[in-house]
């Protein structure tokens, strides 16, 4: 079983780590007080195993790190970005289900 493919991002690494990322990279903005980022983060972690290679799961904790959450207008959270090439493709705000989030995925990368 391969290692965790999430990696924890910062204000002082974010630009670093999505061009270092290999593939797409899923940005879950995320707190410790946030209720449905709880929900969210198991599931993110199967997509993570399950996409590996094609996907890489990073989670930057908007509390610690406000720069990159307020030049990504976060507002609410969970709020996931998808990135490719270091670029945002597109937003989803709130939980959804696996399956809901592997197709948006699916249709992006």
């Amino acid at each position: 079983r391969p290692m965790t493919t999430t990696i924890q991002l910062t204000d002082a690494n974010f630009d670093q780590q999505l061009s270092q990322a290999h593939g797409a990279v899923l940005v879950d903005f995320w707190a410790p007080w946030c209720g449905p980022c709880k929900q969210i983060a198991p599931i993110l972690e199967e997509i993570a195993t399950e996409m590996n290679g094609r996907l890489t799961i990073a989670k930057l904790d908007v509390d610690e790190n406000p720069d990159a959450a307020s030049r990504y207008g976060v507002r609410s959270i969970p709020m996931l970005i998808l990135f490719k090439d270091g670029a945002p493709l597109e937003t989803r705000v709130g939980v959804t289900t696996k399956a809901r989030l592997v197709e948006w995925i699916e249709g992006l990368i």
